[in-house]
């Protein structure tokens, strides 16, 4: 025999059945393996097609309203550095009381714009701010184009939230672009009743309240004390104007953006985020109440929005009040102050709220004390016109001082 063979008769004969048995074992696990897979397939086209489905049913109760062709004059927009443009987005609390449990205040009607906010988000989506816009401000409203294409009329010395009952989104859009030179991107209405079930979809919404309120005349009872409120119990807090504010409308304001604050809070956490049933509820509650310009007039454009947050932290996210004053001949109203010609001017050119309009401002990382304590994020190196002297970005104290704690009482805030 040749080596080859002497070699092969060296090696130990192999053990009957042991090929047969890792064969089994092996063709087991495959077998394993294949299940595995075919489920998770299964499992994904079936979640894949439910989400289809129901994002399909939201979108179809997405209501959507092109204004484009109502608008005229309209600013230009800035270049800003950064990786995407900056985003100027108004949001509109409709007053209509014809939905049920909406007219919890005694009153009825309605159709003006009850809350009114432009939310600014810088370029690199990192800074964010809202400014509430009081309803009673006089200001100069523009002519307005309706609908069918005739002429509203504008008018001197009348209350901001005229333009939405005389024209709608549209009027308010253009009146705020008239007055401020900011281009608006994007604008949503919400009612009373949307507002309710949102609140209701993501689990209720912590708050503050310094006094117990007890107010036959609007029906609206609620407890001393920081506490999570459903929709209902919610919408009578942010309506309350009699007990919980001496100064009525504006403390009602201040409330509005420590609830909207804390609701931003509620929303981006992991207990809201983690819930499927929370998500999928928020989302049905918000598509059904909620009205949209034409380029937001789908769920994945919503969402493709809503993702541009990512890089947004909670202590960047602030709710400030325009610059406003008492309007000299009537108290009962009120008008800006050259200082909101000041803020205008940084959100046209993408700046951080400065010092000096951040005062007083509500943090989504700590909306429930409503002291609103000084801003976490730098103040603006670069200077201006309009910037604030330099000085101003020494060190805060976190604390707030005793006239902040004064102005948090007055609006219905804790301290």
């Amino acid at each position: 025999m040749d080596d080859d063979q002497d070699l092969s008769t060296d090696r130990p004969a192999p053990r009957p059945g042991r090929r047969r048995r890792i064969s089994a074992e092996r063709r087991h696990r495959r077998t394993v393996w294949r299940v595995v897979l075919i489920s998770q397939l299964c499992l994904a086209l079936l979640t894949a097609g439910t989400v289809a489905v129901a994002y399909d049913r939201l979108d179809s109760g997405l209501e959507v309203q092109d204004i484009e062709d109502q608008l005229m004059n309209r600013p230009e927009k800035k270049e800003v550095e950064g990786p995407k443009e900056p985003l100027n987005i108004l949001v509109l609390g409709t007053d209509d009381r014809g939905c049920e449990g909406c007219a919890i205040d005694g009153e009825s009607g309605g159709g003006g714009s009850d809350t009114t906010l432009l939310i600014h988000v810088s370029a690199d989506r990192k800074d964010a701010y809202g400014v509430s816009l009081p309803r009673d401000a006089l200001v100069t409203r523009p002519d307005c184009m309706a609908e069918d294409g005739s002429t509203i009329p504008g008018a001197e010395l009348a209350m901001f939230n005229t333009a939405f009952a005389e024209g709608g989104a549209a009027c308010t859009v253009q009146t705020l672009e008239q007055l401020t030179g900011v281009l608006i991107d994007h604008y949503v209405t919400v009612d009373f009743n949307g507002f309710v079930d949102m609140v209701d979809a993501v689990g209720g919404v912590e708050v503050c309240l310094p006094k117990e309120v007890a107010d036959p005349k609007t029906k609206i009872y609620l407890d001393a004390g920081t506490q999570v409120l459903d929709g209902e119990d919610a919408l009578k807090y942010v309506r309350e104007r009699s007990v919980l504010s001496a100064n009525s409308d504006i403390g009602r304001m201040k409330r509005q953006q420590a609830f909207i604050a804390s609701m931003v809070n509620k929303v981006v956490s992991a207990g809201t985020l983690t819930r499927p049933d929370r998500v999928y509820g928020f989302l049905k509650a918000a598509t059904g109440s909620l009205t949209l310009d034409a380029d937001l007039d789908s769920l994945s454009r919503l969402a493709d929005l809503a993702l541009q947050f990512r890089e947004t932290g909670l202590s960047d996210i602030k709710f400030i009040s325009v610059p406003f004053e008492a309007y000299e001949p009537d108290p009962n109203r009120l008008v800006w102050t050259d200082d909101a010609d000041k803020l205008w001017t940084r959100i046209k050119r993408d700046k951080p709220l400065s010092p000096t309009l951040k005062e007083g401002s509500i943090n989504a990382a700590d909306p429930v004390g409503g002291d609103g304590g000084p801003s976490a994020s730098p103040s603006d190196p670069t200077g201006g016109p309009d910037d604030e002297p330099s000085a101003s970005a020494e060190p805060e104290d976190d604390a707030p001082t005793e006239q902040e704690q004064a102005e948090a009482l007055a609006n219905g805030l804790c301290a």
